[in-house]
């Protein structure tokens, strides 16, 4: 079984690949993808919080309340991460049709 450290250090690289496209991309698309890249390393860290804090509460029958917590937070991050692909997009896409741009630094006012 690997230790909590070696899931801790790919959600951290994860993390930072994710925190440098947001950073450094100037297109709107591209700075989508790294919110999403940083959302699903806290999902790693989510679950392997939770595998190790809880390894025998998994199988048993009361402990499936408690015990699925970490999947249960996980599931909602993936919804949140839906919608905010999805309303993204919209916005991307929007923002595309009138100003023929998606990079970001070019949308610096919210009239046309």
């Amino acid at each position: 079984m690997l230790p909590l450290t070696a899931f801790l250090i790919v959600g951290a690289l994860l993390f930072c690949i994710g925190m440098y496209a947001v950073l450094a991309r100037r297109n709107a698309v591209a700075i989508l993808m790294g919110i999403e890249l940083m959302l699903n390393a806290v999902n790693i860290n989510l679950v392997a919080f939770w595998r190790y804090l809880t390894p025998g509460t998994a199988a048993t029958a009361q402990g499936l309340q408690v015990g699925m917590a970490g999947q249960s937070f996980a599931a909602f991050v993936f919804v949140v991460a839906a919608a905010e692909v999805a309303v993204g997009l919209a916005l991307v896409i929007s923002i595309y049709r009138n100003r023929r741009t998606v990079i970001a630094e070019d949308v610096d006012t919210l009239r046309y």
